[in-house]
């Protein structure tokens, strides 16, 4: 940490903020989450052929994932506030890269309920969103729209990298290979971080990024219980109507994307005849687009007005996900279509879903309360991995739950409009 702060120093001069490097190091730490997660979905058509488990057991594990993903999210704000951001990363990849590892000896569904629902889920509750709000919170003063972008983008790029390789091996080789490699991988992860990533900016004698390079460092806050400290910011939150108006459009962001297009989207495209290495190309293409529709996101969430990106967002992946049932109809531009719309509005909702939260709750209380907005965007993941399951099922196709998906993105579009409603709705916010 030594080498690193003199590092640090040195650096600053020639107007490069270490601030930049932490963001790097949790982009990464947040891309072997989002590729860890997108595991499963390559993995379920292979698992039903071995085990001769159902779709919808299946389907349960992983949405236990989901909801133990977003359920952690206040608490590893929280855990991160009292034993430390390095700390928690660091405790909470170790887990991930064992339990991925052991789900190679699986035999019986039950124990991919405990690997991949229970302890996947609970270790990437602690590395994914609430990791990127609590470094642009701890980290930067200006720019913080730009740099949630990035560490969002995270999730498109895990997908773009691996999903299409992944699928590859499981083809050839089976599935099993493949959880070891993603083991492999976290590991390294693990020492990445362990080397580059710091606590704080005044732990390396900085400010943060945006401030004067005189600004006084900020001191730690006084350590508090961890419960007391997330559901101390929860017990302030719930009284303010924004948090639930936050809290539904996330539970329709996470319903859209995780649980659904995210989970189930490579096995309907076998229900049209497109094997698993192609539905997750077109995965990796949504992914690549997302790359660059989150980022520029974050870029306008800190120039425009929040509240009106979030309808657009919402309304035009409502629209995509109602005309996905008919884009498989269509011989060349259907697919291609909706991985064009659908890929560049995949999770550009997340940094202005972050501004609004920091605009409402401030500095202190947002990254938990972020937190627990992120546990609604995860319950409405598991709640829709869950019923897609279920109603295919029941209904031999994914028709009626796409349309359910894409009415519920359309009624968050309208719903979004009344958040932190202050002024004129048009009214710009100005970079900082």
């Amino acid at each position: 940490m030594q080498i690193i702060a003199m590092w640090a120093r040195t650096r600053i001069d020639k107007r490069f903020h270490y601030a930049w490097v932490a963001v790097a190091v949790s982009f990464l730490v947040m891309l072997i989450t989002a590729a860890t997660r997108a595991t499963p979905s390559i993995m379920m058509v292979p698992l039903e052929q071995d085990f001769g488990w159902t779709r919808s057991s299946i389907s349960l594990a992983l949405s236990i994932n989901l909801a133990l993903f977003g359920l952690m999210g206040p608490f590893a704000a929280a855990a991160m506030e009292r034993f430390g951001l390095r700390r928690t990363v660091l405790c909470a990849l170790s887990l991930l890269a064992t339990a991925v590892a052991l789900s190679n000896f699986m035999q019986q569904s039950w124990q991919m309920s405990v690997l991949w629902g229970v302890i996947v889920g609970c270790s990437t509750g602690a590395t994914a969103m609430t990791l990127g709000a609590t470094v642009v919170s701890r980290w930067f003063k200006a720019r913080r729209g730009l740099a949630m972008g990035i560490l969002t983008a995270s999730t498109a790029t895990g997908q773009l990298i691996f999903l299409p390789t992944m699928a590859s091996i499981v083809a050839q080789h089976g599935w099993r290979p493949v959880v070891l490699i993603v083991a492999a991988a976290i590991a390294v992860v693990v020492l990445v971080a362990f080397l580059f990533l710091p606590e704080r900016p005044a732990d390396l004698g900085l400010p943060l990024y945006g401030e004067p390079d005189d600004a006084p460092l900020a001191p730690p806050e006084a350590r508090k219980n961890l419960l007391a400290i997330a559901f101390g910011a929860l017990g302030r939150a719930v009284k303010q109507r924004d948090f639930w108006l936050l809290f539904f459009s996330f539970f329709v962001c996470g319903a859209s994307t995780n649980g659904y297009i995210g989970t189930h989207f490579i096995a309907m495209c076998g229900d049209y005849g497109l094997d698993p290495v192609k539905g997750a190309s077109i995965l990796a293409a949504m992914g690549a687009l997302d790359l660059v529709g989150t980022t520029l996101s974050g870029w306008l969430s800190d120039r425009f007005n929040n509240r009106v990106l979030l309808f657009w967002y919402y309304g035009l992946r409502g629209l995509a996900l109602i005309y996905l049932p008919y884009a498989f109809g269509l011989s060349y531009f259907g697919l291609p279509v909706f991985a064009l719309f659908y890929g560049l509005d995949w999770i550009a909702t997340v940094p202005p879903t972050v501004r609004l939260t920091n605009d409402v709750f401030g500095s202190r209380d947002a990254p938990i309360v972020f937190g627990w907005i992120v546990a609604g965007h995860q319950l409405g993941a598991a709640f829709a991995a869950l019923l897609a399951g279920v109603l295919r099922n029941s209904l031999g196709s994914y028709t009626v739950a796409t349309m359910i998906s894409g009415g519920l993105c359309l009624a968050a579009a309208v719903t979004v409009l009344r958040i932190h409603r202050r002024g004129p709705l048009a009214s710009p916010v100005v970079a900082s």
